[in-house]
């Protein structure tokens, strides 16, 4: 079955007290739009469709960034979760297949949830994502009758026995585009807020013949976030899930408790993160890497055998081959970084290449940027580049060359050459002797002139 993906992200998030759009708001690194619009893009819909609001043009631009097919349409009046999904009605047009809605602000279902609410919609005309709640609280509960989805009551309509029901409605739901389209339309608003909910749509099909059910799932895959303390809670409840993850596929964590994942980080088997480590977006690590403590990473690859750290930087484009070193205070930017080489101690490597088994020295700096543009620096194999040497970019260093420490390399330099790049030193006897009586003179006069 063709299967669409709606994506309701129209909230203006009053509680969050902030000028970004709620459904920005980052979670492990991206915004929690990006969280909902790729679990659902996880059962590969045809068509993905997300209703914006509050900022639309902001979340336009992420929601495309993300998924330059996706289609964005605005819900100019925010009237319910229903009149949300109508909105995205004409985006879809005549398709036929199944829709699953989705909440913008809902940042940790699992596909795996979602998987199981397809496999329910071949049984029935309508499913809800329901969880069974530690504190049911005030939300709508689902009455089932076995497997039959009932209705969904909310909590202030619900008698005594209803209240005591622990199976809580999370609004989350899949149908096909008829029947879905056909029922939100057919929504009232006689309710306090005379909004138009979309939960309203079981009580609808049920009085139409059709079947309905529900699917559980944990708790906190159905966490929503409408305040700072709430984004604080989905970011410690994803890192929690992601920590155990890796755990269970045979990453070592030496203190599991302080390393932060992003949405996307893919770290192999028997690699090995020490403490206080950060990942940003886009970062995969391979089996048997180790990234030592106070680390950060973002936008990169680290091959097997790669060492990184300790209070290392790796930001968007290091490309870590085999066995590779970059230790103490260290940052790579857009470099690809050969097999067996090393950048041991306080440098900076960007816009670079470096060849298979060259050793960078200490405090040197690939000088990449002139004001207005970048330029890159390329090092052959087996090359050492002397300590705090300047690499004047564009510049490339043949194989087996050598630069002297303390130089600054504004010229190529042939394979196997030596290249020094600094003033001659001059050695004058007794000078600083003299320098500085003449200093500690001046200041005792100054003294006497206060």
């Amino acid at each position: 079955m063709p299967f669409a993906l709606i994506v309701l992200a129209a909230g203006m998030g009053t509680r969050m007290n902030s000028d970004l759009p709620k459904v920005l708001h980052p979670v492990a690194g991206e915004a929690m739009l990006i969280h909902a619009m790729s679990a659902g893009m996880a059962l590969g819909p045809e068509r993905v469709v997300v209703v914006a609001g509050h900022g639309a043009e902001q979340v336009r631009k992420v929601a495309l960034a993300f998924d330059p097919e996706a289609q964005v349409v605005v819900q100019a009046e925010q009237l319910g979760t229903a009149h949300a999904v109508v909105q995205a009605a004409p985006a879809l047009g005549d398709f036929a297949g199944d829709v699953l809605v989705l909440y913008g602000d809902t940042p940790l279902i699992r596909p795996e949830t979602l998987e199981c609410m397809a496999e329910a919609r071949a049984r029935h005309d309508v499913v809800v994502l329901g969880f069974e709640a530690d504190d049911p609280g005030r939300y709508g509960r689902l009455v089932m009758a076995g497997e039959v989805l009932e209705r969904i009551v909310e909590f202030k309509d619900a008698t005594e026995a209803e209240r005591a029901i622990g199976l809580c409605n999370s609004g989350v739901v899949m149908a096909s585009a008829p029947v879905l389209f056909d029922l939100v339309h057919a929504v009232g608003n006689d309710n306090v807020a005379g909004e138009y909910y979309l939960t309203d749509i079981v009580a609808l099909a049920r009085a139409r013949g059709l079947s309905a059910t529900a699917v559980t799932c944990a708790e906190a895959e159905t966490l929503g976030v409408n305040s700072r303390a709430e984004l604080a809670a989905a970011e410690a409840a994803f890192q929690a899930r992601a920590r155990a993850e890796a755990l269970e596929t045979g990453v070592t964590l030496q203190a599991p408790e302080t390393v932060h994942f992003a949405r996307d980080t893919m770290v192999g088997r028997d690699a090995v993160i020490e403490p206080f480590v950060v990942f940003g977006p886009g970062v995969t690590v391979e089996s048997g890497a180790l990234i030592r403590a106070f680390s950060h990473l973002e936008g990169c690859h680290v091959s097997r055998g790669a060492v990184v750290g300790p209070y290392a930087r790796l930001r968007p484009g290091a490309e870590l081959s085999e066995d590779v070193r970059i230790g103490n205070f260290v940052e790579v930017k857009n470099a690809l970084i050969a097999e067996g080489a090393k950048v041991n101690h306080l440098s900076y490597i960007g816009d670079a290449e470096i060849g298979e088994g060259s050793n960078i020295g200490a405090g040197t700096i690939t000088c990449n940027y002139d004001g207005v543009m970048k330029h890159r620096t390329t090092i052959g194999r087996g090359v050492f580049i002397g300590s705090d040497t300047m690499l004047v970019a564009p510049v490339t260093v043949g194989d087996g060359a050598m630069t002297a420490s303390g130089s600054v390399i504004t010229r190529d330099v042939a394979p196997g050459a030596l290249a020094v790049g600094r003033a001659r030193q001059e050695n004058k006897p007794g000078f600083a002797i003299r320098l500085f009586e003449r200093l500690r003179a001046l200041r005792a006069q100054a003294s006497k002139g206060e």
